[in-house]
């Protein structure tokens, strides 16, 4: 496993980070305790260093568990949660970005994971309800009390997190480090304005699902085809997906790798700034998952996998895409030669 520094900072950080939202059997299927030490042993043994989780995965049980589990070996990983979800459905203010949530949700996290301080604290989703100054002064009060490192932003507009971290630099606050954002073959949504204002303002970019909820894992493209519930789940995906699935297994088949691998490495390939977020609720999954570390997309491969979902970034990109030559001429610079 590789490291890189996290966003702007000097946090070192393995290139696939291990989600832990699958971790607990509440709410649904999900991995018990003992798989859970099985799947954190090995991703430890592969040199990984860094675990998400929320306040909110499996009722609280995701937290609980990696409490008991890192209890000797804390100091060892970067471990992050994150809060915005509501913590009583009843109570208007257990919920949002505002200071009071802040605060009963930093504390009930620290609580359940056992340790006095987070390495990166996320906000889980923008609250469109609280100033955006709010947050970040709460959060720069966290990281000035010791009880969390770095902080950093989940699915959100481009604008509220250029802001955000603008009025941080004005004000001398802890800026966002990173962001979350989902990102894979058939989701490149992020590459119209959040991917770009990543790496013009240096964040670290936690891709979530980037097998597109296992659309991108080999399942529905195998010999043998989904079956049971898996049956009914192929025959709702549109062509767009079948596509992109396929695309993904051929790449696969052709360098002796798996669908996941190539799924995982392709989002990797397309910006140094992303580590992909792996998850899973068996060992084998995430084995398979972790054989992404090793793996080197060829440029061809990149490109075949670009154009088999169908993807435009839209205006105004495209736009300014289309007319450069005739509004700048001589004065046009190729931006890629530029960064090389």
């Amino acid at each position: 496993m590789r490291y890189r520094t996290f966003g702007h900072s000097g946090l070192r950080v393995s290139e696939l980070i291990l989600g832990a939202m699958t971790f607990g059997e509440q709410g649904g299927v999900g991995a018990p305790l003992p798989e859970c030490e099985r799947i954190l042993d090995a991703y430890a043994e592969a040199g990984g260093n860094a675990i998400d989780t929320a306040i909110n995965y499996r009722g609280g049980a995701s937290e609980e568990i990696l409490g008991e589990l890192l209890r000797s070996r804390r100091e060892r990983f970067v471990l992050g949660s994150k809060y915005t979800v509501s913590r009583d459905g009843g109570d208007p203010n257990a919920a949002g970005n505002h200071r009071k949530n802040l605060r009963a949700s930093l504390d009930t996290s620290l609580r359940r994971l056992g340790t006095d301080y987070l390495d990166i604290y996320w906000v889980h989703i923008w609250d469109r309800s609280t100033p955006i100054d709010e947050t970040m002064r709460a959060l720069d009060d966290a990281v000035r009390a010791g009880k969390v490192l770095y902080v950093g932003i989940s699915d959100a507009p481009a604008w509220i997190v250029a802001r955000a971290n603008t009025l941080a630099e004005w004000h001398g606050w802890s800026p966002f480090i990173g962001l979350q954002v989902p990102y894979s073959v058939l989701h490149r949504d992020i590459e119209r304005e959040l991917l770009p204002m990543a790496e013009a303002l240096s964040l670290g970019v936690a891709a979530w699902s980037p097998l597109a909820g296992g659309v991108l894992s080999g399942k529905y493209t195998r010999a043998a085809g989904p079956q049971g519930a898996n049956r009914l789940d192929a025959d709702s995906l549109s062509e767009r997906d079948h596509a992109a699935a396929r695309a993904v297994q051929d790449v696969a088949d052709e360098l002796g790798a798996t669908p996941s691998q190539v799924a995982l490495a392709w989002t990797m390939a397309r910006s140094p700034a992303v580590h992909p977020i792996v998850g899973a609720r068996h060992l084998d999954q995430l084995r398979d998952n972790l054989g992404a570390a090793d793996l080197t997309l060829p440029a061809a491969a990149v490109d075949r996998l670009d154009a088999a979902a169908g993807f435009a970034p839209g205006f105004p990109t495209d736009f300014i895409d289309q007319t450069s030559e005739w509004v700048f001429g001589a004065a046009l610079v190729d931006r890629q030669a530029r960064h090389r």
